[in-house]
């Protein structure tokens, strides 16, 4: 006789396990120091460097997503650059300490962390998030994307297994097995998960905001990019082109569509052939739309992560064998427009504004379209331009003069280094950040006293009489009799 086999509920006491270990070592690691828990990440980082390579070839092979040198570096980033960069850093214990003002700044992990990774940065993100929850001194469940799950359980068995070698407590990093949506449920639900972490998953934001856990999500935007009258064309065409194809189009934080300052826009145009870009006619925009979208208007897996000559051999378009974007042109921003959504892919708008002004509102239809402020790149060589979208502009992040997939994850920017990019725009996230382990600690404010209760409530006013505490002590009880 056959049973049948319930991955429901083996995902649901899969969930349970993994909390319960999490739990335990999230208890040990509130009594380790920032020293202990650097000595970890810097031992994980070592393991990590023989395997990058490795580890992007099997998510290539696994998912059919992207490119292998693309993928590559987004290892390294996260791997390399980002635990140097975070050498140094205080997060838990004493984290600011103010002599002067006798103040105190505590960090504390919030517990145990549940990580949700894409399949489109799968490795990088995994990566991404345990370090910076180790770093942050919390236990972290990683469930990953189905469609990656084997190259996400390879990376976060080398990386548990490193941190505890290292000192780590057992259980506190662990990868979800079974894959079902019982099991995420689970985690996303109980009471000792203390929040919750998803990157670049959209179909999951309605069951965030429906949990009753604090959580942050990263990913998903429809990015516009400005280029003003002043810019470089030359170099802000080629920071679109390199930003918007690399791992062919699947980091969220690229660009999504261009608006053009009308008087450059014929200069735009040009460079943007002479680099590469393919603007399609009317009718190659519909054939792709027909490969890009299934008919209820969601993205066909099959097509993201192509290259552009990919998806034209596929649309049955002809273009120019170095092509590397497709670009459509759009008069206005239509919600109707299948095109208005986050396609995966190095597909890009177009539109024209006849004067900053206009394009700043042009903009703000874009990042308000789908409630998904995620990014914006402004290219201008005016600061009154520039401060001026800052300030008006309802987004998360603004980079200036520079690829909005660099320059948002902070490798050609300043702003922390990063996979998980928050969205908080319209205040539905939990932060707007690129998230790093301050998100994951809570901090403890301490204040000693420096005055007696006396000179808070002295008052002396032009020399008339002063009124005493015991004075306002009575009147308070007074008016509570009354």
């Amino acid at each position: 006789m056959k049973y049948r086999v319930d991955n429901d509920l083996l995902s649901i006491q899969e969930a349970r396990i993994n909390i319960e270990l999490a739990r335990e070592a999230a208890k040990e690691l509130k009594n380790f120091s920032q020293e202990q828990l650097d000595v970890v990440v810097e031992r994980m980082s070592q393991a990590l460097h023989p395997h990058i390579e490795k580890l992007a070839k099997m998510a290539v092979e696994e998912t059919d997503y992207g490119t292998f040198d693309d993928k590559v570096i987004k290892n390294r980033f996260v791997a390399e650059y980002l635990p140097q960069h975070l050498k140094n850093q205080r997060f838990v214990g004493i984290i600011q300490e103010d002599e002067e003002q006798k103040l105190l700044k505590i960090g504390v992990p919030v517990g145990v962390i549940v990580s949700m990774v894409p399949a489109t940065s799968a490795v990088s993100t995994a990566i991404h998030n345990v370090l910076i929850a180790v770093k942050s001194g919390n236990a972290i469940i990683v469930s990953p994307h189905p469609r990656a799950r084997e190259t996400v359980r390879g990376v976060i068995k080398l990386l548990a297994k490193t941190a505890e070698d290292a000192g780590y407590p057992s259980g506190a990093i662990s990868c979800m097995q079974l894959i079902a949506k019982k099991g995420t449920q689970e985690l996303m639900e109980h009471p000792d998960v203390s929040l919750l972490l998803a990157t670049g998953i959209p179909k999951i934001i309605d069951n965030l905001k429906q949990s009753t856990k604090p959580y942050i999500y990263g990913g998903s935007g429809n990015g516009p990019v400005f280029l003003e009258r002043t810019c470089n064309i030359k170099q802000a065409v080629k920071d679109i082109v390199a930003s918007r194809t690399f791992d062919h189009g699947m980091v969220s934080a690229a660009e999504q569509s261009i608006v053009v300052d009308q008087p450059i826009d014929h200069k735009i145009k040009a460079e943007l052939k002479q680099q590469g870009a393919y603007f399609m006619t009317e009718e190659e925009k519909q054939k792709l739309l027909t490969l890009l979208c299934k008919k209820d208007r969601s993205l066909n897996p099959a097509y993201v992560g192509k290259s552009a000559s990919y998806l034209a051999d596929q649309a049955n378009m002809t273009v120019p064998s170095d092509t590397k974007l497709l670009i459509y042109e759009q008069p206005y921003v239509d919600e109707s427009n299948p095109f208005t959504q986050e396609f995966l892919s190095p597909v890009l708008a177009y539109y024209v504004e006849n004067d900053w002004h206009h394009a700043c509102e042009r903009c703000i239809e874009l990042l308000m379209e789908t409630m998904k402020s995620h990014t914006l790149v402004i290219h201008s060589q005016d600061e009154e331009v520039i401060r001026m979208f800052a300030l008006k502009k309802p987004v998360s992040r603004m980079l200036v003069n520079t690829p909005s997939t660099f320059g948002s994850m902070g490798a050609t920017t300043n702003l922390f280094p990063s996979m998980t990019l928050g969205s908080n725009a319209f205040g539905i996230m939990a932060s707007s950040d690129n998230i790093s382990p301050e998100h994951l600690t809570t901090i403890r404010n301490i204040g000693y006293g420096v005055r007696e209760i006396q000179e808070c409530f002295e008052k002396t006013n032009s020399g008339k009489s002063e009124t005493k505490i015991e004075d306002v002590i009575k009147q308070l009880l007074k008016n509570m009799m009354e």
